[in-house]
């Protein structure tokens, strides 16, 4: 079974940066894919991006293309979520997830594992 640990979540101002960092443990981390989610109430959860195995892919939604970065270190058992230029619509509580299948996915349902989510305010 995979642990999933997330950190770095908080309150910003619009055009602020804030990193999201989630450890795995329990698991080979280089085994999975790694997934960004996010989530306000009243919607369903919304895929971010995403990290292939070894870090050479990543997928963005069009949302967040070019203002946020999904990064691993695998020697650290660690995805990374830095985003930049954030905006008010940006608010949510995100979650990392990890996926063992062969492609990246967008969806929640092809993940298996999750962290525990944090929440991302962005005051304007």
């Amino acid at each position: 079974q995979v642990q999933l640990v997330q950190s770095g979540g908080g309150l910003v101002q619009a055009g602020g940066s804030l990193r999201l960092s989630c450890l795995a443990s329990g698991g080979t981390f280089s085994r999975y894919n790694m997934g960004w989610f996010r989530q306000t109430p009243g919607k369903e959860r919304e895929f971010v991006g995403a990290v292939s195995r070894s870090g050479g892919s990543t997928k963005y939604s069009d949302s967040v293309k070019g203002r946020f970065t999904i990064s691993r270190d695998n020697a650290k058992n660690t995805v990374y979520l830095q985003m930049n230029s954030l905006k008010p619509e940006d608010t949510a509580v995100y979650s990392c997830a990890a996926d063992s299948s062969l492609t990246i996915w967008s969806i929640a349902a092809e993940y298996d594992y999750w962290g525990q989510g944090t929440q991302v305010t962005v005051s304007s």
